[in-house]
């Protein structure tokens, strides 16, 4: 079996939050796959670090020790990785970001034509991928920004100190569908009828997942959802909500023109939605001028 240093920050989020399923929300996968994480690192320890007979769970005397050897690694990794990155001189003039698939595809080009002269001396290196990759990556120094989606309630788990961020844009999670002849919404959630409500659903790790189970959480109609199509990035979504297959909670500036050109309509009103933000990250250990400058320009803007 192979080694993960993740498995290290998965142990570390456990010893920290004394719950499986804190941890997992907090490494951005489902507890199936970090208890999983956890048990694959038990086994390469080969020994039980953690006392699973109580709640909350806590170390055993060998998962205590344990625990200063991984805060020690990890964050020795960290650092040693983020200099290493910021001495290498063919990097100096490389710009590597790491965005959230459907930013990637949509708000990031716009966003970076705004900025106009700021990026004029800079190579642009953009890498899309789930927001779970793009934290890991930016917390291993393997990028130098990232830009991805932040609501309230389904916070990314990022130290300010180390990972400062910059609001980009503020817009909504909206149920959308495709329209009937008529315009009007295929599905309703405001339905009287009895009849389940096909939705296109996030995977259980995905981000924008997390924002609409925790919108729908207290609510009734949670029960009459009936998912008919997973998967964890929002183009997929669109793309089976555009063929009529359900309803999908989606990024609103993702689907302007659909919206516009009237292929999606938005159902129901403004309880069935919820803000979202895109913010700009980066990491503060990693020493590269031209971050810290454009960082300084982006802040004055």
């Amino acid at each position: 079996m192979d080694f993960e240093t993740r498995w290290l920050e998965d142990f570390l989020a456990l010893a920290s939050t004394q719950s499986f399923s804190k941890a997992a929300e907090r490494r951005h996968v489902t507890q199936p796959a970090f208890s999983r994480r956890i048990k694959s690192l038990e086994d390469m320890v080969g020994v039980q670090l953690i006392d699973r007979s109580r709640t909350p769970i806590s170390l055993t005397a060998e998962g205590q020790l344990f625990l200063i050897t991984a805060r020690s690694i990890v964050s020795q990794l960290h650092e040693t990785l983020a200099r290493l990155r910021g001495l290498s001189p063919q990097q100096h003039t490389i710009l590597e970001v790491a965005a959230a698939h459907s930013l990637a595809f949509t708000f990031f080009p716009d966003w970076l034509n705004s900025l106009g002269k700021l990026t004029n001396d800079l190579s642009i290196r953009l890498v899309a991928m789930n927001v779970e990759d793009a934290v890991h990556a930016l917390r291993d120094g393997q990028c130098d920004m990232m830009q991805v989606y932040y609501d309230s309630y389904a916070t990314l788990q990022l130290d300010p100190s180390l990972f400062p961020s910059i609001h980009l844009l503020d817009t909504s999670m909206v149920p959308v569908c495709k329209p009937d002849e008529e315009g009007n919404p295929l599905y309703s959630l405001q339905s009287l009828s009895d009849e389940p409500i096909p939705l296109l659903s996030y995977t259980s790790g995905a981000f924008l997942g997390r924002t609409v189970r925790l919108l729908l959480k207290h609510h009734p109609i949670r029960l009459r959802l009936k998912t008919v199509y997973e998967t964890a990035m929002a183009e997929g979504l669109k793309g089976m909500a555009l063929q009529g297959h359900g309803i999908a909670w989606m990024p609103k500036l993702c689907i302007e023109r659909e919206l516009t050109e009237g292929r999606l309509v938005i159902c129901e009103g403004e309880e069935w939605q919820t803000p979202l933000e895109v913010r700009l990250y980066r990491c503060t250990l990693v020493n590269k001028p031209i971050v810290d400058d454009l960082w300084r320009q982006l802040q004055a803007k």
